[in-house]
């Protein structure tokens, strides 16, 4: 990973909503996806709504270190905590943390994630 020490970021905001996606699920079926799919947890379409949704806050509006919650049904929650954004090129990427609360013991995952051109975000792993 490249990090440059002292880049501004330019954040724009997303021109569709919750966007990520990563080169499988955009070939395979185009469906939006995020780091909390590497988690090793069953989330209801409105809790992974929910992460998926404060991923995107935490990407585009959260300051390096701020948590940010997400709580969905039957006390299944996580946190969201994005580093400090850096630029690549002409992309604006951001490391981040999901640590996930289903049932069992806490699933953390930690991933990168740069911003297309259309507003969207790919994992790079």
């Amino acid at each position: 990973m490249l990090i440059v020490a002292g880049c501004s970021s330019n954040m724009r905001a997303p021109t569709s909503g919750i966007g990520f996606s990563t080169p499988a699920a955009a070939a395979t079926s185009g469906a939006s996806t995020g780091l909390v799919s590497q988690a090793n947890v069953q989330l209801s379409r409105s809790e992974l709504a929910s992460a998926l949704a404060a991923e995107q806050r935490a990407l585009e509006n959260a300051q390096a270190g701020q948590p940010i919650e997400w709580q969905g049904e039957s006390g299944r929650g996580g946190t969201v905590i994005a580093a400090q954004p850096y630029r690549v090129g002409s992309q604006d990427c951001r490391p981040y943390s999901h640590v996930v609360r289903a049932g069992g013991p806490a699933q953390s995952v930690r991933g990168t994630a740069c911003r297309n051109p259309d507003g969207s975000w790919t994992l790079l792993n």
